[in-house]
This record gives structure tokens, sequence and C-alpha cells, in this order.
């Protein structure tokens, strides 16, 4: 997962002819001539496209921090905006938003660059806003051991906003709170304040 060009879905490409098939087989099902130009190069365009959206599919998340830092440091830290891309498991509508974390290292620290792998390792696949919340949560709680975590996550859902009730512009926030987040408030309304700035 050293950059962009290496995060692929490898089963993707595995199986290119198959699913070029089945994208050209979906267009002519919904009424398109599927040998008109402008869709001839479509269902390779397409898988070319599952592979890159798709890429966690790739990956272990928990494996995403790697190396962490021992350092004396047990004050809050804070990594926000973090962009992410991620498609509906229900409609396959894309979403998207930021990720917003914070944690409290007790002793153990991972490099910034960490937590937007994380992000992308968890929302490139079909998703649900919530799970990616909470499992954001889980890892980093359950791979650097901190004080506590927050996670809070923002996302428009082209499920709400182009289809359905058509909201546009609506969004949806989730959090998940582990350790020292969850039992002091004050802790909370620090995170919550700063995110705000």
């Amino acid at each position: 997962m050293a950059g962009a060009k290496d995060y692929r879905n490898v089963m993707v490409d595995r199986n290119r002819e198959q699913l070029e098939h089945h994208v050209r087989e979906i267009l002519r099902l919904i009424g398109e001539d599927v040998d008109r130009e402008g869709l001839l190069d479509t269902p390779a365009r397409v898988v070319r496209m599952y592979e890159e959206i798709f890429a966690g599919y790739s990956v272990d998340p928990k494996d995403v921090l790697g190396v962490t830092f021992d350092e004396d440091h047990e004050e809050l830290v804070i990594i926000k905006d973090i962009v992410y891309y991620s498609q509906c498991e229900h409609h396959m509508a894309p979403f998207f938003g930021k990720v917003h974390v914070g944690y409290i290292p007790s002793g153990r620290i991972a490099g910034l660059s960490k937590f937007a792998r994380l992000v992308e390792a968890i929302t490139r696949r079909l998703q649900v806003q919530e799970r990616i919340t909470s499992d954001i949560a889980d890892i980093l709680e359950r791979e650097l051991k901190p004080h506590g975590v927050i996670v809070v996550v923002e996302g428009e859902h082209l499920c709400m906003c182009a289809r359905g009730v058509k909201k546009p512009g609506s969004k949806t926030v989730t959090s998940a709170v582990r350790g020292s987040f969850r039992d002091n408030a004050a802790l909370r309304a620090e995170f919550m304040s700063l995110l705000n700035r």
C-alpha cells in the first residue's frame, strides 16, 4: 500500500474479463446499445474504477498502522478532515465525507499518514457509515492501546441525495468513543471544540 499506484483490488484484476462481460450485460439489460461508440470501452473503464474504489478488499486494515513508535506523550492528538470516498452496500451508490480522529496515547503513537491509510483501507469497499466509524475506533484502540479514542465521521450519501427521498446536501454524522473519551465529558468537549475551530 505504498502509494496510489499500488493500491488496487487484486481480485478485480484477476477477474477482469468476467467483470467486463457482466458490466456489458448490465448495460444491455437496462436498454443500452452496447456497440455504440460511447459505450465500447465503458466495461473496461468501469472495471478499472472498481479496481481503485474497492481496493480496501486487498488490504487488512489491522496491518495498516504498521510500525508504531514509543513516545512519552499522553495528551490529546487530533487528525481531522481526512477525506474519504466509499460505496453504500445497499445501493452501491457513492458516499463521501470526512473522518476526524482523536486519541490520547499511552506511550505508543503512529505516523500521521497511517491514519489516512487506515481510513482508505476501511472505506474502499462496500460499507455503511456506522461500521466505518466503529471499525476505525476499534482498530486504533486494539493496535495503539491508547487511553482513549474518539472518531467522528461526516458523510453525504448519494443513495439519499440523488435517489429515494432526494435530499441533496443532507449529511450524516456518526461517532464512536472508547476509553477515557467515553467516561470524560470534558475531554469529549475539548475534542469537539478543537474540531470545530
